[in-house]
């Protein structure tokens, strides 16, 4: 995400220009050691006058740091994307394409939709087939003439379809779902779950909560099976319980006689460091296996206390409730 908090962060001494790259220092190995990374853009890159909420329009710095540090593919279908009306939407597609950066969940017109979606990932001798779907756009009317996936059943579940038209070993699907600050899955998120799978989908992945929830991975023989429900927040500067931190979730596919399984699942706890530096907050992503045993690392003991706390909730939550997907 980013509030306002962090685009003053990111603006340098001249006034103009932003820069977000060292949001990711201690974040960078593990996010570029992925064959394939993928991260959920939950802004416009509109352009000025630049915002946090209610109505988000980041710099194009923001897209350009995640792609330094790794970040391949950027999923953009949430409650956010059309806070800038047709022209942020579009901005935002062309920027993530001017960069390099794949992307799938809005588009620039029906045709476009027609012509790249599903996103598909070809790697290492997999075919992954991505889509994006969005619960809510708050309320804001889609441009006329742009194309969003807005949930509705039967939209999903012609997609779900055109995806397994073309011999994906994988179908992953992100939604943008849940109630906001909920620390478990919804009956709607669960049932939808269950849906999709039926459908064809592999992989879910979802957001919105702002707070991590469980993840699930099926061991039944034949299946492939996996669901995080809610990553929390990867970086942001919400002030809600629990929103200061997120997971990233790694998964290992594995190929045998033509049939694709998850041969692991796992996740890598991560917290959202604030120091002020030079009387200016800063934001960095840490990954807590790293810095947990670390006090002198941080600016003030209680910036420490605040990640141990939310270490300590996070474990507790997912031991108690995730299946066969354990930390790395």
């Amino acid at each position: 995400m980013g509030h306002d908090s962090q685009i003053r962060s990111a603006l340098q001494p001249d006034g103009a220009a932003y820069d977000y790259t060292s949001c990711f220092d201690y974040i960078r190995n593990e996010i570029s050691a992925a064959d394939v990374a993928i991260a959920n853009l939950e802004v416009t890159l509109a352009g000025p006058p630049y915002k946090g909420y209610p109505r988000f329009s980041s710099p194009d710095a923001l897209a350009a740091a995640c792609k330094e540090a790794g970040i391949d593919v950027m999923v953009t279908a949430n409650n956010h994307c059309v806070d800038r009306g047709k022209e942020g939407l579009e901005r935002t597609i062309k920027t993530l394409d001017n960069l390099n950066i794949l992307h799938t969940g809005t588009f620039l017109s029906d045709a476009d939709k027609k012509s790249k979606s599903p996103l598909i990932i070809e790697k290492n001798n997999f075919k992954i087939a991505i889509i994006s779907y969005t619960m809510s756009t708050n309320e804001i009317p889609v441009p006329k003439g742009s194309s969003v996936n807005l949930y509705k059943r039967d939209k999903l579940m012609a997609d779900i379809a055109l995806a397994k038209k073309t011999r994906a070993d994988a179908v992953i699907l992100y939604m943008h779902w849940g109630a906001e600050y909920m620390r478990e899955p919804g009956a709607e998120q669960v049932a939808l779950a269950e849906v999709s799978f039926n459908a064809g989908v592999n992989i879910i992945i979802g957001s919105h909560p702002h707070v991590i929830q469980k993840s699930i991975l099926s061991r039944q023989p034949g299946s492939m099976r996996f669901v995080s429900y809610s990553l929390g927040n990867f970086i942001a500067n919400q002030k809600a319980p629990n929103t200061n931190g997120g997971k990233m979730i790694k998964l290992t596919l594995s190929k045998k006689d033509g049939v694709t399984s998850v041969s692991e699942a796992g996740y890598i706890l991560t917290w959202i460091y604030g120091p002020v530096l030079n009387n200016k907050k800063k934001f960095y992503v840490l990954p807590c296996k790293d810095f947990e045993n670390r006090p002198e690392f941080f600016q003030t003991p209680e910036h420490y206390k605040k990640m141990k706390y939310y270490i300590e909730e996070s474990r507790r939550l997912l031991d108690s409730q995730n299946k066969n997907v354990d930390e790395i």
